[in-house]
């Protein structure tokens, strides 16, 4: 599989003479790691049915409130459409956006163990922040601290990509069910929900203060001797002598690169600036995905459930995107990456024409949805979440880290966050607008967009699996259009493979 592990080393040209073993200590410090992805996935979870919540609604948003009464049983696409109310869910987005910047020279400078600590306490002052608020200001201070969290939090997602995403999964689990819990608790239960983000950030930061820093930021910093024990400790023996030297290697060769950016933007490097570094990861947020994440509980009571059973239901969708996420770990390395994108695409493109059509014909404004139809809708958007979160969901992240080459790695990944993130608020801040002018129309919206990014997987995106790091380039002299553009760069024409 191409892509670094726990200790992102590179080019990984000694790959073959690597010694190691599974570790306690290396078991918890991906753990640590891992933490990021609860917080972002608690967020994504908490802030839909805190949203939903009547309380919540009351204290900050009583036009919406009183709209939501109005229409309590019946279904209604504007129930929620308000963009302040939008905005305490895309705001965090935003300053993530922004904190990224800085998060990234923190890593650089500091050392992932920095990244951790500072993402923990923004996302701990932020947690406080909401829990206590008493005016949308205040509520939205507490956004933008979390936002922190988040950006410092995904300087992190590289190392140990696949359980990050699990814990992501995890996070929006426990946040559903939380909320579920919560919203009987009158009237601060949405404080509770809100406040108790405060956990996976405390655990996380007592996590770091017993971490030592990873070995690749250590060897970048100098310190040649702690970072040789501490990944003698992380590896489980002391002949580590191969990846030693592939760490030394692709630091110089990292140190020896003046403009990584640019070199992002070099026709020898156009694959992974189109397809990793900005194809995927806005194409990863299109799919609408994280706006039934975030706005879940909403859509179901859009739908005219009640607050308790649109909660239940995001609980539902909750635990089907931890079970796609395990299929994805078990199975993406078996089938590939292609295959997992254009099957779970097609399915996708397939339930969002399904709940356009039924909406379309059994969903009109003032009317209350035959429950019958309510739980058929239920099933068919846990399908897409079941698709989306062994594809898109944990793809997004995986296969662009797999693109870049050592000289462009740290610009590329920096550039697939910023876009992730940009495209993640965009979304948050639009959906609830859309849903109310488009109606049903907004699926149909998705599906098209899915058929769109699978063509963009199925005539551009080679196959990556277990293709080393270092060959990564000689998939597209090889490929069918790529070959076009590198070779004007490389001056040389590679046949293809036969």
């Amino acid at each position: 599989m191409a892509g670094g592990g726990f200790t992102d080393a590179g080019d990984l040209k000694r790959a073959h003479l690597y010694e190691y073993r599974i570790t306690s200590y290396f078991l918890i410090a991906c753990m640590v790691a891992a933490m990021g992805g609860s917080l972002f996935g608690y967020d994504l979870g908490v802030s839909g049915g805190v949203t939903s919540m009547d309380d919540f609604l009351k204290e900050f948003f009583p036009k919406v409130y009183r709209r939501k009464q109005a229409h309590l049983t019946e279904t209604d696409y504007c129930k929620y459409d308000n963009q302040v109310l939008t905005l305490f869910t895309s705001s965090l987005y935003f300053a993530g956006l922004v904190s990224t910047f800085g998060a990234s020279y923190v890593t650089r400078s500091r050392g992932r163990r920095a990244s951790i600590m500072v993402g923990s306490v923004s996302f701990f002052i932020g947690a406080i922040l909401n829990a206590c608020a008493v005016h949308i200001s205040m509520l939205l201070l507490g956004r933008i601290f979390l936002g922190m969290g988040i950006g410092f939090g995904n300087q992190i997602r590289g190392a140990v990509n696949q359980l990050f995403q699990l814990t992501t999964c995890l996070g929006i689990l426990v946040a559903n069910l939380i909320n579920y819990g919560t919203e009987k608790i009158h009237p601060w239960g949405w404080r509770l929900s809100l406040g108790l983000a405060t956990v996976p950030a405390t655990l996380m930061f007592v996590g770091g203060l017993f971490l030592p820093e990873t070995p690749n930021s250590l060897v970048e910093q100098g310190k040649l001797d702690e970072a040789r024990k501490v990944l003698e400790k992380v590896r489980g023996t002391a002949n580590v002598d191969a990846e030693f030297s592939d760490l030394i290697d692709a630091s110089n060769a990292a140190r020896a690169i003046k403009n990584p950016f640019r070199n992002l933007f070099k026709k020898k490097n156009r694959p992974q600036l189109v397809i990793g570094a900005l194809g995927i990861p806005a194409f990863q947020q299109l799919t609408g995905m994280n706006s039934i994440l975030f706005y879940a509980p909403v859509i179901f009571q859009s739908l005219g459930f009640g607050s308790g059973a649109a909660l239940y239901s995001s609980v539902i969708t909750g635990i089907a995107l931890c079970i796609a996420a395990l299929i994805s770990m078990a199975f993406v390395d078996k089938f590939g990456r292609r295959a997992f994108f254009l099957e779970a695409g097609t399915e996708m493109i397939i339930y969002m024409v399904i709940v356009a059509i039924t909406l379309a014909l059994e969903f009109g404004e003032g009317k209350p949805l035959p429950k019958g139809i309510g739980i058929f809708l239920v099933i068919v958007i846990c399908l897409f979440v079941l698709a989306y979160g062994r594809s898109w969901g944990p793809l997004g992240w995986l296969v662009p880290s797999e693109l870049f080459p050592l000289e462009m790695r740290s610009a590329g990944q920096s550039v697939v966050v910023c876009n992730n993130l940009l495209f993640t608020a965009l979304i948050a801040q639009a959906f609830l607008a859309a849903l109310c002018h488009l109606k049903f129309g907004i699926f149909l919206v998705f599906g098209g967009l899915v058929v769109i990014m699978s063509a963009f997987i199925y005539f551009f995106l080679p196959e990556t699996k277990q293709v080393p790091i270092e060959e990564i380039y000689l998939l597209f002299e090889n490929h069918w259009f790529w070959k076009r553009i590198v070779k004007e760069d490389n001056g040389k024409f590679v046949e293809p493979v036969k």
